[in-house]
């Protein structure tokens, strides 16, 4: 069966949403699926102060080695100024290493974004995420 992790960082829940979303799709088609959220980089004090969404069913990857056990990674980000979240970045800055030993080759990778207007820099984001995979 083939193995499908769904990555995404949220800070309001609707990547969440849209995570849950594209982790049922893969579902319907027969695949095992897994939902995994990156860590969180911003200072406590500004998740609180924003009022970032810090209730969530899914836990926190454990670090760049859990990517290779997977034949496909889908990861979903918000839009910031035109490329992935920071925290997205940050996680994927650790993989080096899996990328350097080839772990990573061969796998399908995929993306989503989400941005609060029409011209947000949904395209850029995306790019930058297919960039890294």
């Amino acid at each position: 069966m083939t193995k499908v992790l769904v990555l995404y960082y949220s800070s309001y829940g609707h990547i969440e949403q849209m995570a849950d979303a594209v982790a049922e799709g893969a579902r319907s088609a027969g695949a095992e699926v897994d939902v995994l959220r990156v860590p969180e980089t911003a200072p406590a004090e500004v998740v609180a102060a924003a009022h970032f969404k810090t209730d969530t069913a899914h836990a926190v990857i454990e670090g760049p080695q859990v990517l290779k056990e997977y034949d496909a990674i889908i990861v979903g980000t918000p839009t910031r100024f035109g490329r992935m979240s920071s925290q997205v970045a940050a996680f994927f800055d650790t993989a080096g290493g899996v990328w350097a030993r080839g772990e990573l080759n061969g796998k399908v990778g995929g993306a989503f974004t989400s941005t609060a207007t029409q011209h947000g820099g949904q395209e850029t984001t995306l790019f930058s995420i297919i960039t890294n995979l």
